[in-house]
């Protein structure tokens, strides 16, 4: 019946072309249109993927592939569409012996279309292999006047080594990596990866799949040249040749998108490998004497591993065997017997591939000798090293400070390298912003009373607060360390935003306190010198600074202005927002202080 209904839709040419347009994320010009192709739509043969997929089952893929394009191209001419065609093409089609390659050269003539108007897109549905064909065939229509693109990069069987091979004119990244870029940091180094070999290899980079405004702003932020996607425009018949007056004014516009960042302690590739030191093993049948010769011939060696044919089986300290040996007739008595006599026959084995994490999370659950024995460190069980605990937390120490930089571990906000780097791409863009430090008052004396336990309770408020009053797509918030904060705003109405701020912080903070101390308005602490010092209720400061265009060269500036407003705020009692004014104001559109 399916079989039946092909042929009658290549006899009587029922297939519909869609087009949808691709943009130039930088100007907001359409620069061309994807053909896309559809069966008749009371059909189950509508959509493009069933259609292929019986034809395949019938051997007729060929022609309705190359009916597919003469569709798709004789549409095109007819609407009069500007700019260049993407013709989908499948890479196995062109390896057919029954492939007709100069028809579709003669469908773009006799609609009057130069070739170099027309990009073949290869969209892969299954392993290509025989990549000396590929390349041929790629010389073949660029011969003719043809560019080459290849679709869904990242996402089909062999797309980067296409690349490699055929060095298309286009790539197409798979929207995949597009949808929830904003909030994927591995989605952004993937896309931002593919843009660096691009511009290497002098490849135009298509985003495919953008749906939201936030996607196409972080898109056109990280350099990518050409986008398409329902947020810009979906497939339609007779497509327009402009852009909605919604998105030319988002691409327009000079505002940056807000990058996602990583939990700080998210870094989980760093492996018991980095911790590997060589040791020399035992054998299960040495002796004590031959292990004690062993230490004393190597002052430094604090442990000794017992291997067995690859195999560890246990763990010999010099502490506990000179120890041992120091007892009187000892050495006489255990001297010659196996040294499995005093070994630690259940020590902490780990794998080369465990997380430091995880591996530290083990070693805290473990009997406390573990930490001072140090654990054996094994390749698929066979014994290859050694590893201390004071090497685990040296590195697990080095891992916070790094993490620190760029997320709090409190709060999970960033920190302050990505703080840095979103200031400098607000400045490098020339956007006109209000930076906006947060500061906790009273603070120090709160944690010396209540505990510092109930201090980062209140820190992580503060967090949830700032950010529940931020727009995330536009606005970004960080945490500077300790109870510092700072908001990059780009919504205009952020002075209306920081007023909510104070007001969610006032009626929040006193469930922080006793009844006794809300009912007085503060609390009693000890000075240095045991005198009892009253202390008003934790109030919140923010220091504004808007910047305009030119005014600042770098982040050093921003965070200079920003805290000198910050101690600004906190000469004024209680919760309350002080705008430094004397920068000048912003032009129409952002809202003028009262």
């Amino acid at each position: 019946m399916l079989l039946s209904r092909l042929n009658e839709i290549l006899e009587q040419r029922q297939l519909n072309a869609l087009f949808q347009p691709i943009i130039n994320m930088q100007r907001g010009e359409i620069v061309g249109y994807e053909g896309l192709i559809r069966g008749p739509s009371d059909s189950p043969l509508h959509s493009p993927m069933n259609l292929f997929k019986v034809a395949r089952a019938h051997g007729l893929s060929v022609e309705v592939e190359h009916m597919c394009r003469r569709v798709v191209i004789e549409r095109f001419a007819e609407l009069g569409l500007q700019g260049k065609l993407f013709l989908n093409v499948s890479p196995e089609m062109l390896l057919q012996p029954r492939a007709r390659h100069g028809e579709t050269l003669g469908y773009i003539q006799e609609v009057g279309l130069n070739p170099d108007r027309v990009i073949i897109e290869l969209t892969e549905n299954q392993p290509t292999y025989d990549y000396d064909l590929l390349r041929e065939a790629a010389r073949h229509y660029r011969g003719m006047g043809f560019e080459i693109a290849i679709d869904d990069l990242g996402e089909g069987f062999s797309s980067l080594r296409l690349w490699s091979e055929l060095r298309p004119e286009y790539v197409k990244i798979d929207m995949h990596f597009v949808q929830g870029i904003n909030q994927d940091p591995v989605k952004l180094q993937f896309v931002r990866s593919i843009q660096e070999i691009a511009e290497q290899s002098g490849t135009v980079v298509i985003a495919e799949g953008i749906e939201t405004q936030t996607e196409l702003l972080l898109i056109r932020d990280l350099g990518i040249a050409y986008g398409q996607g329902y947020h810009i425009a979906r497939p339609h018949a007779t497509p327009g040749s402009a852009l909605s007056a919604e998105v030319a004014k988002s691409i327009n516009h000079n505002n940056v998108a807000v990058y996602p960042t990583k939990n700080a302690f998210e870094n989980s590739a760093v492996t018991a490998l980095r911790l590997l030191r060589i040791a020399p093993a035992a054998r299960p049948d040495m002796t004590n004497t031959e292990v004690c010769d062993m230490f004393n011939g190597d002052p430094e060696l604090e442990v000794i591993p017992v291997v067995d044919n690859g195999m560890p089986v246990g763990l010999i300290t010099r502490r506990d065997l000179i120890d041992r040996f120091a007892r009187l007739y000892s050495r006489d008595l255990y001297g010659k017997k196996p040294c499995t006599t005093f070994m630690d026959s259940r020590p902490l084995i780990t794998d080369k591939d465990t997380s430091l994490q995880e591996l530290s999370q083990i070693i805290v659950a473990a009997d406390r000798h573990h930490l001072s024995n140090g654990f054996i460190i094994t390749d698929q069980g066979r014994y290859l090293g050694m590893g201390t605990g004071q090497d685990l937390m040296r590195e697990i120490t080095q891992m916070q400070i790094n993490a620190a930089r760029y997320a709090n571990p409190l709060t999970l906000l960033p920190g302050n390298v990505p703080i840095n780097e979103h200031i400098d791409r607000l400045l490098q863009n020339g956007v006109r912003f209000a930076a906006c430090y947060a500061d906790l008052d009273h603070f120090k004396p709160f944690n010396d009373v209540y505990g510092y336990r109930r201090g980062d309770d209140v820190i992580q408020l503060t967090g949830r607060i700032l950010g529940r009053h931020c727009d995330p797509n536009r606005d970004f918030i960080g945490h500077i360390g300790g109870d510092d904060f700072i908001i990059l705003f780009q919504s205009e109405d952020w002075e209306e935003r920081c007023n909510a701020v104070i007001d969610a912080f006032a009626g929040a903070i006193p469930h922080f306190f006793t009844e006794e101390d809300r009912a007085r308005g503060g609390y009693l602490s000890e000075d240095r010198r045991g005198r009892k010092v009253f202390h008003s209720l934790i109030s919140l400061s923010l220091g504004v600074v808007r910047v305009d265009p030119g005014q600042y060269a770098s982040h050093l500036q921003i965070a200079t202005a920003a805290s000198d407003a910050k101690k600004q705020a906190k000469k004024i009692p209680g919760n309350k927002v002080f705008i430094e004014r004397r920068q000048g104001s912003f032009s129409a559109g952002w809202p003028e202080s009262a």
